[in-house]
């Protein structure tokens, strides 16, 4: 019997190494013969990627937290109807760079907009479609803003890493919060160490649940 598929989310600051590590899971996952699609948010569809443009130039900031929040979630109904629920159908292991977590933080907690709103946002375009794993990457935004200003060289800094140092500890301290409201869902990563280290983490993590829910899918099989 063919195993489900399975959801995986990364979430975290900036310049936390989530692309970095989502890039060496990907390859550990099809070398044990699995199917992996890697895919991000905001993006990940045609129609995402387009809306990812507008939202990350800052074309959209002064219309405000909310809007940003609207779009964001139109984005993602689109990636999840698209790409994530018909690749985790077929049985794929599906990567995300950012998901729900990354709204719930940027839009609503350091964005200020209404926690009920965002609420009804995450329903209406999640759908089910909730991840298996959530791996939240921790890391001291004064070290993941360097890493950032690395990265990007002489580009712009976009939306969000232009922000000041007071608004990235917030973010830090909110997905610590939601992972330790949802330990069922979420590890965190110690970020801030050499890359290797993280990736073993990262590697056990994943490799933990997946042989969690094989387990669980046997006993649904046999009646446990």
């Amino acid at each position: 019997m063919a195993e489900p598929g399975f959801f995986i989310t990364f979430e975290g600051g900036e310049g936390a190494g989530k692309t970095t590590q989502i890039a060496r899971l990907a390859s550990k996952l099809r070398e044990k013969g699995y199917n992996v699609v890697v895919t991000r948010e905001p993006g990940g569809s045609p129609g995402a990627e387009a809306v990812r443009a507008v939202l990350l130039s800052g074309a959209v900031e002064p219309l405000g937290a909310r809007m940003e929040a609207v779009l964001f979630a139109a984005a993602r109904l689109d990636h999840i109807e698209q790409v994530i629920r018909p690749a985790v159908e077929r049985g794929a292991i599906v990567l995300c760079d950012r998901f729900l977590d990354s709204s719930r933080v940027y839009q609503g907690v350091t964005g200020g907009v209404d926690r009920t709103f965002m609420a009804e946002l995450e329903h209406a375009t999640v759908n089910g479609s909730m991840p298996d794993l959530t791996l939240v990457f921790d890391l001291d935004p004064e070290v993941g803003l360097g890493r950032a200003f690395v990265r990007r060289g002489d580009h712009t800094p976009d939306r969000f890493e232009k922000e000041g140092l007071a608004i990235h500890q917030e973010r830090r301290h909110a997905f610590l919060a939601i992972a330790a409201a949802e330990p069922e869902r979420c590890v965190v990563i110690d970020a801030g160490r050499d890359a290797a280290l993280v990736e073993d983490d990262v590697t056990d993590a994943v490799f933990a649940a997946l042989t969690e829910r094989s387990i669980k899918s046997l006993n649904d099989v046999a009646g446990v």
